[in-house]
C-alpha cells in the first residue's frame, strides 16, 4: 500500500467547527471511521464520513443518514451511541460513542474457536442490545462478528445500523441483498424479505461460528453460499467441535431455522430463554420428591405412630414391645392395646404379614450395600477412564498452530503434541500464506481431538490468480466494484490528468511476491486477496489564462489547488493584469499542490531619445525601431516640392520630448524649420 492515514487528507482537518480528526480506524464500503475529539465537550469520539465518491449518489447518502436517525432512535448500554450527524462541503458524517478494543472477527481470527461460556457471554450482551433495537421497531439488517465490538474494559457492543430499517419495510430494496452473504437468512436470499427473525438467524450463525471457528457454509462463489443457506439446515456445532453442549446445539437450530415462523420471534425472546437454561443448570427450578401417602409402618405395642419427620420409607420396623398382659404398667383399667399379631408362643414371633414386611426390610438394607459397592466401583472406573481421557494416553489435545511454518517445523509440533502426521500433504489457495509454508491443517488448529489422531498437513500454493478486468479509462465505481470481492482495495490515489475525465481510472498498482510494485494495467491475472491501489483522475488542472489572479484563486480553490509563485513579464499583445502562463510545482499536481503564474506587467516602457538635430528621415528610422509611430506635418514651403526634403531638414523637436517615458505604439510628432 503506497498510501497510508499519515497521507490522509481528512487527518488534521476540523469538521464543523467541533469535530478535529485525530487519525484513521477503519474504511469500510460506504465510509470511513477515524478518531476525533469534540473540542467543545472536550472527549474523544468516533466520526464515520462518506466516501467522497458517493457522495453525488442520493441513494447511498439516504442509508447514510438512515444509520444515524435509527441508531439515534436506540439507548442501550450494549449499542454504540450516535451524538451527532451533518454534512459539510457534500461530505455526510456521525459522530458516534469511541470504543477502544477489537471486534468479534479480531477475536475469533485470534482465538479461532471460543469456549461455550465466552460464546454465551458474547451472545448474551448482543441479543440484550438486540432486543431494544427490535423493541423500538428497528432491524439490524447486516449483524456480523465485524459490527460487534469488544472494548479493552470488558463491554460488548453492537454497532454499524448501516443497513437498519423499519420492521414495517421488510423488503430489501433494489435487485441487490443488503448484508454479508456468510450471514444472509433463506427468506433474505430468496424473497428479499427481513425482520427481525432475520437479525435472529445471523445470530445463530454467529454463535456457530464462535463455537466452531468456521462459518457453516462455504464456497467458491457467493451464489453458492447462498444456496445453501436457502436449502440446507445449519449443522450442530458439536459435530464440529466435541464437547459443545446439546443446550447449545439446540439455540443453534433454533435460531437458524429456515422457516421464520420456527425462530425466536425476536431477540428479547431468544434472551428470555437462554436466561431459563441458565437458571435450570443452576438448580433454581428443581423437581420436588413427595413423600408417599399411603407408608406401612409396623408399630410398638404401645401404638404410639412414628411422627411425620420419621416415616420417609415406604416401610418403618421398630422394635417390638415387651410382652404384658394388655395391661397398662400403672395397673389402671383393664383397656387392650392394639400390636401387631403374633403366631404361636415363642416370644417375638411375628404375624406372618410383619415377617414379610420385616424381609422386605432386610433386602433393601442388602441391596443398598450392593448398590454402594456398585457406585464404587463405578467411582473407581470412571476415575480411572477420566485419567485416561485426561492426561493419560487416550486424552484429548488441541491442534497447534502451525500455519506459517515449514512442513518439517509442522510435524515437528504436531508429534510433540501427542499427534500424528499424514506423510501425504494437501495443497490449497492461500492469499497469505506464502507458497510452501503450512496454510493449515485437517483437522484445523485449535481443534480438541483425542492423542495420537493423524492430522494432515495443508501446504500453501500462493494465492490464487485471478483474470483483471478492464481497469484504466473505466469509472471508479465500475472497477470498484469489479475488484472488492477478489482483492483488498487500499485507500484510492487521487491526481489531476489533462487526459482523462473526472472520477475515471489512469493507473493500478500491485504487490508481487517479492514486494516489488506491479503495474495491474498491464498484469493479465494478479494474486487473491492482494492489495490494490487505484489512481484516479480529479480531471484537468483549472485553465486559467487569460483571466485574472482572483478568478484563478476561486477555480483553483474549488479543486483544492493553491496558488504558488506569482512573477510579472511585459506583454505586448496581453493586457496587464492578465495571466500569461500557469505550472503546477508538482507533476502530476494533486490536492494541495501550489500553481505558479506568470502575469502580464503590459507593454514594456521605453525613455523617448534625443532626436534633435537629425533629419527627418533619421529620426524617423530611430522611433520605428522603438515601435513608435511617426508623424510628421508635411511642408508647405514651395521648395520643398523640388528637392527630398525629408532627408536634408532637421528635427527641431518631438511631441512629447525627449526623455519622457513612452510605450510601444505611442505616437511620435515630429516638429522641423521650413
Amino acid at each position: 500500500m503506497t498510501t497510508n492515514a499519515a497521507t490522509d487528507p481528512m487527518i488534521g482537518r476540523m469538521i464543523d467547527h467541533r469535530y478535529r480528526v485525530r487519525s484513521r480506524i477503519a474504511r469500510g464500503g460506504m465510509a470511513t471511521v477515524y478518531l476525533a475529539t469534540d473540542v467543545r465537550l472536550e472527549r474523544r469520539v468516533a466520526i464515520k464520513i462518506m466516501h467522497g465518491h458517493l457522495a453525488d449518489d442520493q441513494a447511498f447518502r439516504e442509508r447514510f443518514i438512515q444509520e444515524a436517525r435509527s441508531a439515534a432512535r436506540l439507548s442501550h448500554p450494549n449499542l454504540v451511541g450516535v451524538y451527532d450527524q451533518g454534512a459539510e462541503d457534500d461530505t455526510a458524517y456521525i459522530v458516534m460513542e469511541y470504543i477502544p478494543g477489537i471486534t468479534l472477527r479480531d477475536l475469533l481470527q485470534e482465538h479461532h474457536a471460543l469456549t461455550p461460556e465466552q460464546a454465551t457471554d458474547i451472545l448474551r450482551a448482543v441479543l440484550a442490545g438486540l432486543a431494544s433495537a427490535h423493541r423500538a421497531g428497528i432491524v439490524h439488517r447486516d449483524l456480523k462478528p465485524e459490527n460487534v465490538l469488544l472494548a479493552d474494559d470488558g463491554r460488548i457492543k453492537l454497532g454499524d445500523f448501516g443497513l437498519a430499517r423499519a420492521t414495517t419495510a421488510n423488503t430489501a430494496t433494489g435487485a441487490a441483498l443488503l448484508g454479508t452473504i456468510a450471514y444472509l437468512s433463506p427468506e433474505l436470499v430468496t424473497r428479499g424479505a427481513a425482520d427481525s427473525r432475520s437479525d435472529i438467524y445471523a445470530l445463530g450463525i454467529m454463535l456457530y461460528e464462535m463455537l466452531t471457528g468456521e462459518q457453516p457454509y462455504k464456497g467458491e462463489q457467493p451464489m453458492q453460499i447462498a444456496y445453501q443457506h436457502a436449502n440446507d439446515s445449519v449443522p450442530a456445532p458439536s459435530a464440529a467441535v466435541p464437547g459443545v453442549p446439546s443446550e447449545l446445539d439446540d439455540l443453534v437450530a433454533w435460531s437458524t431455522a429456515r422457516n421464520p415462523d420456527d425462530r425466536p420471534s425476536d431477540a428479547r425472546e431468544m434472551l428470555d430463554h437462554m436466561a431459563g437454561n441458565q437458571q435450570r443448570a443452576t438448580g433454581q427450578y428443581r423437581t420436588a420428591v413427595l413423600r408417599p401417602e399411603n407408608a406401612t409402618a409396623i408399630l410398638p405395642a404401645g401404638g404410639t405412630a412414628p411422627s411425620s419427620a420419621d416415616s420417609g420409607d415406604d416401610t418403618t420396623i421398630l422394635e417390638p414391645a415387651q410382652r404384658s398382659s394388655g395391661q397398662q404398667p400403672n395397673g389402671r383399667g383393664s383397656r387392650n392395646v392394639p400390636g401387631p399379631r403374633r403366631t404361636g408362643s415363642q416370644p417375638g414371633a411375628l404375624s406372618p404379614a410383619g415377617q414379610r414386611l420385616a424381609d422386605k426390610s432386610a433386602k433393601r438394607r442388602k441391596r443398598g450395600w450392593i448398590v454402594l459397592a456398585i457406585v464404587l466401583f463405578l467411582a473407581i472406573v470412571g476415575g480411572t477412564i477420566g485419567w485416561a481421557l485426561g492426561p493419560g494416553p487416550w486424552g484429548n489435545v488441541r491442534i497447534p498452530e502451525v500455519a506459517g511454518k515449514s512442513v518439517s517445523q509442522a510435524r515437528q509440533l504436531l508429534e510433540a503434541q501427542g499427534l500424528s502426521t499424514a506423510k501425504a500433504t494437501a495443497t490449497r489457495f492461500d492469499a497469505v500464506v506464502a507458497k510452501g509454508q503450512v496454510s493449515t491443517t485437517k483437522p484445523a488448529a485449535k481443534r480438541e481431538v483425542r492423542k495420537g489422531t493423524a492430522v494432515q498437513i495443508v501446504v500453501s500454493n500462493g494465492p490464487k490468480m485471478i483474470a483483471l478486468p478492464a481497469i484504466v479509462g473505466q469509472p471508479l465505481s465500475t472497477v470498484t466494484a469489479a475488484l472488492d470481492d477478489d482483492f483488498q482495495l487500499q485507500d484510492d490515489q487521487y491526481q489531476f490528468s489533462a487526459d482523462a475525465a473526472k472520477d475515471t481510472v489512469i493507473a493500478a498498482t500491485g504487490l508481487g511476491t517479492d514486494g516489488a510494485t506491479i503495474d495491474l494495467s498491464k498484469a493479465g491475472t494478479y494474486g487473491e486477496r492482494g492489495p490494490v491501489t487505484l489512481t484516479v483522475s480529479l480531471g484537468p488542472v483549472p485553465d486559467v489564462v487569460g483571466g485574472t489572479v482572483d478568478e484563478a484563486t476561486k477555480a483553483f480553490d474549488a479543486v483544492g489547488l493553491t496558488i504558488g509563485a506569482q512573477d510579472g513579464k511585459f506583454s505586448d499583445e496581453v493586457p496587464e493584469g492578465e495571466i500569461l502562463s500557469a505550472k503546477p510545482q508538482d507533476s502530476p499536481a494533486v490536492k494541495g499542490t501550489a500553481i505558479d503564474l506568470v502575469v502580464s506587467k503590459g507593454p514594456a516602457p521605453i525613455t523617448l531619445p534625443d532626436v534633435h538635430g537629425k533629419t527627418i528621415n533619421e529620426a524617423t528610422s530611430t522611433l520605428d525601431t522603438l515601435g513608435l509611430k511617426v508623424v510628421v506635418p508635411d511642408c508647405t514651403n514651395i521648395l520643398c516640392g523640388f528637392y527630398d526634403w525629408k532627408s536634408s531638414l532637421p528635427v527641431s523637436s518631438t511631441d512629447p520630448v525627449a526623455g519622457t517615458t513612452v510605450h510601444r505604439g505611442d505616437t511620435i510628432t515630429l516638429a522641423y524649420e521650413q
